[in-house]
C-alpha cells in the first residue's frame, strides 16, 4: 500500500565533492535520482520532493562543537586543519565544504521533521548517513553527521525513544558517540569487523554509557558474510530490540557498501538482501514504531552499478511500492550508464540473491563464525534490555 514519503532533494547536495579519484563521487547520487526518474518513483503516489536547505549553525551545534564548525568554515575557504580530520586524504577540504556539508544535514532534517510533524509518515535522505563525523572531528568521508543532528532534533521535539539501525559496512561510530550515554536512544550497528576495516570499533562489548547500558549494540561481521547471515543477523539483533524498546521513531542508515562489488569492503551482499533488509526495516517501523521511519544513504563506492540500484529500493520500499526484484532497469538510464563506463553491467533491479534466512530461534550452529558473532551481541547487549540472549525473538 502506498505510503506517504518524504524524499528531500537539490542539485545542490551534488557539491559535497571532494575531487576527482576520491571514492565518494557525486555522481553516485545523480544517477540514483535519474534511476529514480526513469522507474516512475519521483511520481508514485505520495511521494514529495522538497528542498534541501543547508542546516543553520545552531543546528550543527545540536551536535557538533562550535569550534569544529567555525574549522570546517575556514576550510571551505582553503584552510586545512589536520587536527580535526579536515585537509587528510579521507577527508580533503574543498571550496564550499560547509555548504555543502551543512546541506546534507538540512536534508536529513527536513525528513526527520516530516515524520515527526507529519507522521505517520516516511522520509529518504538519500545523501545523508554521514555517521563517522564526531563532535569536533571528520572522518571516513563525513564532515557534519546529518543522522546524529536529526535525532536530536527529535529528541528536543517530543520524541523520547528513537531507535538507529546503522547497516553500512562500516561501523556507525559518530552517531553511537552522540548518544552513548542516553536511553532514549538505542543505537544498533551492524558492519564488517573493525578488526579488518576502518574505523576499528564496534565490537560485541561496547553496549553503551553507565547510564545507557544496552543501548549500544554491535553485531561485528567476519569478512565474506553473505546474503543470508547477513539478513540473519540484522533480525537477531535488531528484531528483538524493536520490539522491546518500541522506538516512536527508527532512522536507518543504508550504506550500501555491503555490495560484493563494492571496492573498499569485504562483505558479500548483494542488491537482493539490501532490498530485503530495507523491507524488514519498513515492517518494523509499521508494526512498532507508528509508521515514522527516517531512512539514509551513507557509504556506496561501486557507484553506478550498486548505488543507484540499493537506493531505488530502499525509495520504492519506503513509498510502499516496492519494485520486484526482476525489473528490468530502464534502457534511458542504461544508455546513459555506458556513456560512463566500459562494458555491460546488470540489466535488472536484482542480483540473484539468496533472502530466504532462517530465524534465530528456530536454531543457530556454534562452529559457524556468523553465529558466534550474533551470539556474542546478543550475550553482551540483551540481559541489559531484559532480553534472553539464546531465546529472545
Amino acid at each position: 500500500m502506498p505510503c506517504p514519503v518524504t524524499l528531500p532533494w537539490n542539485e545542490q547536495l551534488l557539491a559535497y565533492d571532494f575531487g576527482a579519484g576520491h571514492p565518494m563521487a557525486p555522481v553516485r547520487l545523480r544517477l540514483t535520482v535519474e534511476l529514480l526518474s526513469a522507474l516512475g518513483l519521483l511520481s508514485a503516489p505520495g511521494v514529495r520532493v522538497v528542498d534541501a536547505e543547508p542546516a543553520s549553525d545552531d543546528e550543527l551545534a545540536r551536535v557538533h562543537e562550535r569550534a569544529y564548525i567555525a574549522a570546517v568554515q575556514a576550510a571551505s575557504e582553503g584552510v586545512p586543519d589536520r587536527s580535526r580530520g579536515l585537509g587528510t586524504i579521507d577527508d580533503p577540504i574543498f571550496a564550499g565544504m560547509h555548504e555543502a556539508s551543512a546541506r546534507i544535514v538540512g536534508a536529513t532534517l527536513a525528513g526527520a521533521q516530516a515524520v515527526w510533524q507529519e507522521g505517520p509518515a516516511r522520509a529518504v535522505s538519500i545523501a545523508g548517513g554521514m555517521h563517522h563525523a564526531m563532535p569536533g572531528r571528520a572522518g571516513g568521508f563525513c564532515i557534519y553527521n546529518d543522522a546524529a543532528v536529526a535525532i536530536s532534533w527529535l529528541l528536543a521535539a517530543g520524541c523520547e525513544r528513537v531507535l538507529y539501525l546503522d547497516i553500512d559496512a562500516h561501523h556507525g561510530d559518530g552517531v553511537e558517540r552522540a548518544f552513548w550515554d542516553d536511553p532514549r536512544v538505542v543505537t544498533i550497528s551492524v558492519h564488517q569487523s573493525g578488526q579488518t576495516l576502518f574505523p576499528g570499533t564496534g565490537f560485541a562489548q561496547d553496549v553503551g554509557g553507565p547510564d545507557a547500558r544496552g543501548s549500544a549494540i554491535n553485531l561485528a561481521l567476519p569478512e565474506g558474510t553473505g546474503d543470508v547471515a547477513w539478513l540473519r543477523g540484522i533480525e537477531a539483533v535488531a528484531g528483538p530490540v524493536v520490539r522491546e524498546f518500541a522506538p516512536q521513531v527508527i532512522v536507518s542508515q543504508h550504506g550500501c557498501d555491503t555490495h560484493r562489488r563494492d571496492p573498499l569492503t569485504g562483505l558479500d551482499i548483494t542488491i537482493d538482501a539490501q532490498r530485503a533488509a530495507a523491507e524488514m526495516v519498513g515492517r518494523w517501523a509499521s508494526e512498532h514504531a507508528g509508521g515514522r521511519w527516517l531512512a539514509t544513504g551513507g557509504g556506496g563506492y561501486d557507484v553506478i552499478w550498486t548505488v543507484p540500484r540499493s537506493w531505488a529500493h530502499l525509495v520504492a520500499v519506503s513509498a510502499g511500492v516496492p519494485l520486484a526484484v526482476q525489473t528490468d532497469l530502464p534502457a534511458g538510464w542504461l544508455e546513459r550508464v555506458r556513456d560512463l563506463v566500459d562494458g555491460d553491467g546488470p540489466t535488472t533491479m536484482s542480483d540473484g540473491g539468496d533472502t530466504d534466512f532462517r530465524c534465530w530461534v528456530d536454531g543457530y550452529d556454534p562452529a559457524d563464525p556468523v553465529d558466534q558473532s550474533i551470539a556474542a551481541t546478543r550475550r553482551a547487549a540483551f540481559p541489559w534490555r531484559g532480553l534472553d540472549p539464546l531465546t529472545a525473538d
